[in-house]
């Protein structure tokens, strides 16, 4: 009975100038009232979800950031240089001293260094300078009845209704088209499971609150995996010729292991006598340069899965340390299109290769089957999806 009456109390009017047809608006309304009953039984009140919902219609702009893909797959050199930059480094170091204290305090509870929590405040927001703009609310209803990824957003948007809720997050709260919100990009599960109210005032203050931010970002990271006095990895540099099939994350062995291997620091010297786990990594393939990632590394691969992006965490980090710039001599190459890419899946698939569907994006099946066409055309096995393997495929 409790349930019927909540039904009947609440209705959605969708506004007829936001440029969808009658049915998806009776659809969108039908949606709005199974969310409502679902978050309705997850405690959320009537009065959180009658002001979340009030007027609310999908956000078309969200549908088609969804849609658009990146035209170019950026190269290492490239997206480090875009992302590693001169304002990165100043503003970082100028975020560094300025908030020490609270960054020395959450490292000692949480066991992740300064210079790791800033990198990862610059990779996301730029220090907070782009945190978002949209409604958090009409992004993720957007989504959640978009059929394309629907469970995942709805799952998201009951979390943020939780949120709101509680006080946590503000009912108006803004954030990417994806429902990332806050200085460090989180998605309501993760600020449910994750987020820090470090200084007691009720709410996870995300976006102006570097308490919270940083409290935050560290506790997620000590979560899911990072280990307290340990690096992510280092540049290395590694001998030719080299067993390059080596180079993968499937790859596990000792420090030990790759100094007989014939891998030494980027400067040429031995390694640390260390029985640490580490794989080998060839961002742009045998040519470029080659990094030995350690542990922590997954634990940046569990934050955002790119393995650009974790290199790039890392090397910002290093720099903000105070370490100097990579040794590696930078390759200009020019970028693959998503067609350029679909190409390769197409021909390889042609020749024999199993690329699964060519969908121009390059992942773990793209590469398996690039280093199986290089090992039987006797290439070095670097499974580097780039510009010499379409040259060599054309």
């Amino acid at each position: 009975m409790l349930r019927l009456i909540f039904c009947l109390l609440l209705t959605t009017f969708v506004n007829a100038d936001d440029s969808i047809g009658s049915s998806d608006a009776h659809s969108f309304e039908e949606f709005l009232a199974d969310i409502r009953t679902q978050a309705f039984d997850k405690g959320v009140s009537l009065s959180t979800l009658n002001q979340a919902f009030k007027g609310l219609t999908p956000n078309p702009k969200v549908i088609k950031f969804d849609r658009t893909q990146a035209e170019f797959s950026q190269n290492f050199w490239r997206y480090l240089g875009s992302r590693v930059s001169k304002y990165r480094l100043d503003k970082g170091t100028e975020k560094l001293a300025k908030h020490q204290q609270t960054l020395q305090d959450n490292y000692k509870k949480y066991g992740v260094p300064p210079h790791i929590v800033v990198a990862f405040w610059g990779l996301e927001t730029n220090y907070g300078s782009n945190t978002g703009s949209l409604s958090l609310v009409r992004s993720l209803a957007t989504l959640s009845f978009d059929q394309r990824r629907s469970a995942f957003f709805t799952e998201q948007l009951l979390a943020l209704l939780k949120l709101i809720d509680e006080g946590k997050i503000p009912m108006n709260a803004k954030g990417s088209w994806a429902g990332a919100m806050g200085n460090v990009q989180f998605m309501p599960t993760n600020v449910a499971a994750y987020g820090i109210d470090a200084d007691a005032d009720g709410e996870i203050g995300l976006w102006d609150n570097e308490q919270d931010i940083f409290a935050s970002a560290a506790n997620f990271l000590q979560k899911i995996g990072w280990h307290r006095s340990e690096r992510w990895g280092r540049e290395v540099n590694i001998p030719k010729p080299f067993d390059y099939q080596l180079a993968n994350l499937n790859t596990k062995k000792t420090v030990n292991e790759w100094q007989t291997l014939g891998v030494r620091t980027a400067e040429g010297k031995d390694l640390p006598n260390s029985t640490m786990q580490a794989s080998l990594i060839l961002p742009m393939g045998y040519n470029g340069p080659a990094f030995l990632a350690y542990r922590n590394f997954r634990a940046i691969l569990r934050w955002n899965r790119s393995i650009l992006y974790a290199l790039s965490v890392g090397h910002l980090s290093d720099r903000l340390a105070g370490t100097l710039q990579l040794f590696a001599t930078p390759i200009k190459e020019p970028s693959l299109s998503r067609d350029d890419i679909a190409h390769i899946q197409t021909t390889l698939n042609q020749l024999g290769f199993d690329t699964g569907e060519p969908d121009g994006i390059s992942g773990p099946k793209t590469r398996n089957a690039t280093r199986d066409y290089q090992r039987a055309n006797n290439l070095p096995i670097d499974g580097y999806v780039g510009y010499q393997l379409l040259q060599q495929l054309q």
